[in-house]
């Protein structure tokens, strides 16, 4: 897909979402039409709904006639310099067809070589030559979807001697290069600045504004003490109160923007995803207060 390629989706509306797991599947689908609404919207792991039918697919597909949904990938390695794996390619594409998801997106690292899938997001150093092959790779991937894909910042605990460039600065060149947009994830960068020591501030401001399409926002775990110290993006907890604060800046300086709760280990009472979402809203319909009261 070139810079100029005609986004055929409908983006979802600047609102709070919630990652629907398994263990809220069958609940949300069961909900009645009239019944409030669960969430403004859901995200899925694609991965965990490539199967041919079956009762989970019928359940997404209900959910999804309700509900915008958006298709969060972990398998499709961007980074992988053999390039895509075509059969992922097409298991993809097949639920995608069937679900019309309003937002595609995937992870900016690989995992995948010799057609062996590893079960982890590996990092990447940030070079011109890497740039050309996750450029290559991000656009054979939105010819074939016909959709604009999302890229996620990752999280990280070591930094690359080889990388030239800063992790925003290779993000800002893959969407020129690409016309991709960016899933901006809050946490990870909080992650990543506080194990490779560098202003997670810095970083946001960075960030190409009119790119990102889609926030996530995450909880992690601290681990260890002194040197040994690092944070690990477990998405096992709430959100800490520093990475709210960049999240209100955040959106302050680029605008409200679909923000999704995630939350896949000791996952909790659909109600505590509700608040977690409903913090997310509150800032973002501040924002827009402010902005209302401003062109007053």
């Amino acid at each position: 897909m070139t810079a100029s390629h005609t986004i055929t989706a409908s983006p979802i509306s600047a609102t709070a979402g919630i990652g629907l797991r398994l263990a809220h599947l069958s609940d949300v689908a069961r909900q009645a039409d009239d019944a409030p609404r669960s969430a403004s919207w859901f995200e899925i792991h694609s991965e965990t709904f490539l199967n041919a039918g079956g009762a989970r697919l019928a359940m997404l597909q209900d959910v999804r006639r309700r509900y915008a949904l958006s298709c969060h990938g972990v398998g499709l390695s961007l980074g992988s310099a053999q390039g895509l794996d075509p059969a992922h390619l097409k298991r993809l594409k097949h639920l995608f067809d069937r679900v019309q998801p309003s937002l595609i997106s995937e992870h900016l690292a690989w995992s995948v070589v010799d057609g062996a899938y590893l079960n982890d997001l590996l990092p990447l150093p940030y070079t011109d030559e890497t740039l050309a092959i996750v450029s290559a790779n991000v656009s054979r991937a939105q010819d074939f979807f016909g959709q604009r894909l999302l890229v996620e910042n990752p999280s990280s605990y070591l930094s690359f001697t080889a990388s030239s460039m800063p992790e925003w600065d290779f993000l800002a060149r893959l969407v020129k290069n690409t016309g991709c947009g960016l899933l901006l994830d809050v946490n990870n960068v909080f992650v990543s600045a506080a194990n490779n020591d560098f202003s997670a501030a810095q970083y946001l401001s960075q960030v190409p504004a009119d790119a990102v399409a889609e926030i996530h926002l995450a909880g992690h775990s601290d681990e260890g003490q002194g040197d040994a110290r690092v944070l690990i993006d477990t998405h096992s907890t709430y959100v800490c109160d520093p990475v709210w604060d960049l999240y209100r800046a955040t959106v302050g300086r680029i605008g409200a923007r679909p923000t999704l709760i995630e939350w896949d280990m000791d996952i909790p009472a659909l109600s505590e995803l509700q608040n977690e979402a409903a913090r997310a809203q509150t800032i973002m319909d501040g924002l827009k207060a402010s902005e209302r009261a401003d062109v007053a």
